[in-house]
C-alpha cells in the first residue's frame, strides 16, 4: 500500500481541473454534475439521521446507534469532500488555517467508518454465536462507549499529522493559500505519506480481520441444527455487507495511483478520466453504502420512505425489531 492516501485527499488531485485552466463552462458543467447528486445524498442522509433520531427504538438499539455513528461520519466526510472540490473548481484561495481545518476534519472522518464497520460486525457476531449474552453485552451504554473509543483511535492520525504540521512545516497559517486547498498542499514532506501508510495498513488489515472471522464464526454456527436460519442469513448478509463497503473504501485508496498513472503517460483525457474516478470510487460509495444498509432493513426502511415522502405514504405502520 506504499501509495494509499486516506479517501478524500483525492480531491486534491481533482484541483487539475483548474490548473489546466479547463474552459469555464466545461468547469461549471463538471462542477454541477458532482454537486448535483452530491447535494441530493446530503438529503438523503439528513431523512435518515433524522428517521434514526425520531424513534425511540432506533435510539436505544446498538446496531441503529452505530448505523447513526457511520452514517453520521461518511455525511461529514462527504461535505468536507465536496467544500474542497468546489473550491478548486471556483479556483478560490483560503488562509492557510481555514483549510487546515477542513483537511483534519475529512482525516478525522475518513478512519471512522472502516471502524464502525467493525464494531457493526462484532454486534452481529455477539447477537448470533451468543444470543443468551446478546443483550447484556450489546447495550446503548456499552455501544456509546465503543463509539467513543473509535473517535479517539480516529483522531490519533489527525492529532499526529497536526504536531508534525506545526513542528515541521514552515509555512505560516495565517496567510492565504498560493494554491487550493488539499491535502498534497498542506503536507509536503514525505513522512506524511508515510504516517498516512502506516495508519491505513494497520487500520484496513485489523477491520478486515475482524468482519472476516465474524463472518467465518457465523458460518460455523448456521452449521448447528438449532440454529435459527433465516436469523443467521440475515447475520451474515449484514457481516457480508460490511465486507463489500470495506473493500469499495479500500478501492479508493488505489486513486492516487491511477491518478499518477495517467499524468505520467500525459494523456489527453487525463482531467477527465480522474473526474469520473472521483465520482465513483469516492462519491458514490460514500452515498450508496449508508442507502443501502438502510433500505435493507424493513423496519428503518418503512420510516425513511415515510419522512422520504414527506408523510404522503400511508402512516407507517410498528414493526417489531429483533434483538438479531
Amino acid at each position: 500500500m506504499s501509495n494509499t492516501t486516506p479517501p478524500f485527499q483525492l480531491l486534491s488531485n481533482n484541483i487539475s481541473l483548474t490548473n489546466q485552466r479547463l474552459a469555464v463552462p466545461m468547469r461549471t458543467f463538471m462542477g454541477f454534475l458532482s454537486v448535483s447528486p452530491c447535494l441530493l445524498f446530503l438529503y438523503i442522509n439528513t431523512i435518515m439521521l433524522y428517521s434514526l433520531k425520531s424513534k425511540p427504538m432506533f435510539r436505544e438499539t446498538s446496531r441503529y446507534i452505530l448505523f447513526g455513528n457511520l452514517l453520521f461520519a461518511d455525511t461529514i466526510l462527504l461535505l468536507t469532500s465536496q467544500l474542497l472540490y468546489i473550491l478548486a473548481v471556483a479556483g478560490l484561495f483560503v488562509i492557510r488555517y481555514i483549510c487546515v481545518v477542513i483537511v483534519l476534519v475529512a482525516i478525522f472522518t475518513s478512519a471512522v467508518s472502516p471502524l464502525n464497520l467493525s464494531v457493526m460486525s462484532l454486534e452481529r457476531y455477539v447477537a448470533i454465536c451468543y444470543p443468551l449474552r446478546h443483550a447484556s453485552i450489546v447495550t446503548p451504554r456499552t455501544t456509546g462507549v465503543v463509539i467513543a473509543v473509535v473517535w479517539i483511535l480516529c483522531s490519533l492520525n489527525t492529532i499526529i499529522k497536526l504536531v508534525m504540521l506545526l513542528v515541521l512545516e514552515s509555512m505560516p497559517l495565517d496567510q492565504f493559500m498560493q494554491e487550493f486547498c488539499s491535502t498534497s498542499e498542506l503536507f509536503h514532506l514525505k513522512i506524511h505519506n508515510q504516517v498516512d501508510n502506516v495508519f491505513i495498513s494497520i487500520v484496513f488489515m485489523t477491520v478486515g480481520f475482524i468482519i472476516i472471522y465474524s463472518y467465518i464464526a457465523m458460518m460455523m454456527v448456521a452449521k448447528s441444527a438449532s440454529a435459527d436460519k433465516d436469523i443467521n442469513s440475515k447475520a451474515r448478509n449484514t457481516v457480508l455487507l460490511h465486507l463489500i463497503q470495506l473493500g469499495l473504501s479500500l478501492s479508493s485508496t488505489l486513486v492516487p495511483t491511477i491518478v499518477s498513472a495517467l499524468k505520467s503517460r500525459a494523456m489527453d483525457k487525463a482531467t477527465q478520466i480522474e473526474y469520473i474516478v472521483f465520482i465513483i470510487l469516492i462519491i458514490l460509495p460514500r452515498c450508496l453504502s449508508p442507502l443501502i444498509y438502510g433500505l435493507r432493513d424493513k423496519a428503518f426502511r418503512h420510516i425513511l420512505m415515510y419522512h422520504l415522502t414527506c408523510g404522503l405514504r400511508c402512516a407507517v405502520e410498528p414493526i417489531k425489531i429483533s434483538g438479531y
